[in-house]
Parts: C-alpha cells; structure tokens; sequence
C-alpha cells in the first residue's frame, strides 16, 4: 500500500544520565532532503543518522529535530577554562587598582561566556550515542506508521476516484457509436443534397470512401483501449507500495493524454462534457497523488 509524503513522529527516552526526544515533520518533495535540527555536542553522528532516515523514505522534505538534556554532570563532555577565567579577572583587578577602583566580577556574565567553555569530546560517549540512534529509529517508526495511516485513506479516495473515472469512460464508449452513426447520416445527406444541386450522379463507392475517412477521424476505439488500460494500472500500482508516486503521476499524464484526445476527435457535445468531468476527476487524483512517496 502507498505511503502518504506527509507525516510526524515522536519518541521520548528517559535514562538516568540523560533524557532525548526526537521529533520528525515531513512534507512532499521531488527528492528525499533532510533538514537536521541538532545540538552541536552530537553532529559528529549526523551522516550516520542520515543513512538510517533512507531506509524509511525516498522521497519528501523531512525536518528532524533532536532535544537532547545532559543529567550526569559527567556526561556533558564540557569544561569550563579555570585559569582562563582567573587571568582574565586578575587582568580586570590590576585595571581597577590603577584608578583606584575595586573590580568585583560579575559571575553570571562569566558562565555565559562561551570562550570559557570547552568541549573535552570530540565524539558523544557511546551509550549516548546508542540511545540516541535507538530513540531515533524509534521515532521512524512512529513517523512511517503516521505515513501508512494517511497512504491507506488517500488509497481509498484514488480507488473510488478511479472507478468514477472508468464510469465515465464506459460512458464514452457508449455514446461514440450513436456520434458515428449520426455523423455518417449527416454526411449522406449533405453529399445527396449537394449533387441533387449541381445534377451530379449519385455515386455509392464514393459516398462509402467519404464515410470510411470520416469514421477513422472520429473512432476513439484505440484511445478507449489504452485508456481502460491505463485505469487498470492505476489500480495495480495503488496495491502496491514501492515508488508508487512516480508511477501513478507518470500514468495520469498518460490517461489525460487519451482523453484529451478523445475530446478532440469525437467533435460531440455530449462526449465533451462527459471528458471535462473525466478531467476534472483526474486533476483531483493528481493532487493526491503528489503527496505520494
């Protein structure tokens, strides 16, 4: 079954030294594009993790975003630049006492300042590393899950949509004949009408070659053929689940090539109207069918 581009998911993992959650948002996109949203202790992990996001999806914008909280103060992998700090307050003191002042440091300030703080890991510890990866592959499954839920009603609404589409097309098909037959008759008299004006001779073998031409201008036989096809192979890609997408909005273009078609030689009121509704379906099925991986 298809799924849908568009979905969210959630994990949540709670440990004694540190606490993470994981958040997936996603939309359609011609191309699979990762957005990452993390903290800058852990993007030495980002192009393992995006290997692990391509085994869920192919395509769409995908926006993933880590909150990651530190509880061990031995896990943080900072460090704060003591002598730095205290040579820079001494350099302020000795500043001060030149004009007869007293230097009194503001700590607050000081802890913002990120000078004075060091990363002492280049890598995150590798339990931290492996949770998050866990909490991350969890939140894919809750993602791909959100996916499923909404491919499954928009298959739904294409089948439905499909079958309303051959009920048309059947309807075509009836009303091409009754189109011939007409055109044909039309064309009789006007030859006779035309001949009996001038006193020419009424010639049969003639009249039956004008008919034969008029009939392949206006016989839509061959597009209704490929056209019931290609309503069959909606509704077998629409079974399945494996670059669904692109197959589907391949196959419209193709559908709406012989309706078009369709509309333009059978030169009917009737036909016409029936193909604008035909069209008007598909344009709905199109715009499902963007938002399918």
């Amino acid at each position: 079954m298809p799924v849908s581009m568009t979905g969210y998911g959630r994990f949540e993992t709670n440990e004694d030294s540190w606490a993470h959650v994981w958040e997936i948002r996603s939309v359609n996109g011609r191309f699979l594009d990762v957005k990452w949203r993390l903290p800058y202790t852990v993007r030495s992990l980002e192009n393992g993790w995006e290997k692990v996001v391509r085994k869920y999806a192919s395509r769409g914008r995908v926006d993933v975003s880590l909150n990651l909280e530190m509880l061990s103060a031995e896990e943080l992998g900072v460090a704060f630049n003591e002598p730095l700090a205290k040579s820079m307050i001494g350099q302020m003191e000795a500043l001060a006492g030149q004009y007869g002042a007293t230097f009194v440091p503001d700590f607050n300030k000081i802890l913002g300042m990120s000078s004075l703080w060091k990363d002492t890991n280049s890598e995150p510890e590798p339990g931290l590393a492996k949770s998050l990866t866990a909490g991350l592959e969890g939140a894919l499954r809750n993602w791909k899950e959100s996916r499923k839920v909404e491919g499954e009603a928009m298959t739904r609404d294409l089948l439905e949509r499909v079958t309303v589409l051959r009920g048309l097309s059947e309807r075509i098909a009836v009303r091409i004949p009754e189109v011939l037959e007409i055109r044909r008759q039309a064309l009789r008299d006007r030859i006779r009408e035309i001949m009996e004006a001038v006193g020419a001779e009424y010639n049969e073998d003639r009249m039956l070659q004008e008919i034969a031409i008029l009939t392949d201008k206006l016989d839509v036989s061959e597009e209704l053929t490929r056209l019931a096809t290609h309503l069959d192979r909606l509704e077998e890609v629409l079974g399945k689940d494996k670059d669904a997408g692109k197959k589907l909005d391949f196959l419209l273009q193709e559908t709406f090539r012989e309706i078009n078609t369709c509309g333009n030689k059978a030169q009917d009121t009737e036909v016409s109207g029936l193909v604008v509704d035909f069209k008007a379906e598909l344009e709905k099925c199109r715009e499902q069918v963007q938002n399918i991986e």
